[in-house]
């Protein structure tokens, strides 16, 4: 089973993680991703269903239209470990030149 990030390596991965935070109440990271269209923001999710698949590490997420709202969470380890931040910047990677800024 993985371990729990501790608070240090926590702070550090999500300076990295432009757009991710920390989820209220909970041991989790979050990011919503806004792309042109729901075929754009389809397109990204079946990319990293892909990628979490082959991790057998797999998002919490929600989509209307263009947006997909994802939360990262070991629900092993009942909290945030590296396999979270692995898959977050595997999407960061998927989202580059798909999803818009800000």
């Amino acid at each position: 089973m993985p371990a729990k990030l501790t608070a240090a390596k926590r702070k550090t991965a999500l300076k990295k993680l432009k757009g991710w935070k920390l989820q209220d109440g909970r041991d989790a990271i979050e990011k919503t991703y806004v792309f042109d269209n729901f075929i754009e923001a389809f397109g990204f999710m079946s990319s990293a269903a892909l990628v979490a698949q082959q991790m057998d590490h797999h998002p919490e997420w929600f989509n209307v239209y263009n947006r997909v709202m994802v939360v990262l969470s070991t629900h092993d380890a009942n909290g945030l470990t590296q396999l979270d931040l692995d898959l977050a910047e595997a999407m960061e990677t998927l989202a580059k030149g798909r999803a818009r800024k800000g």
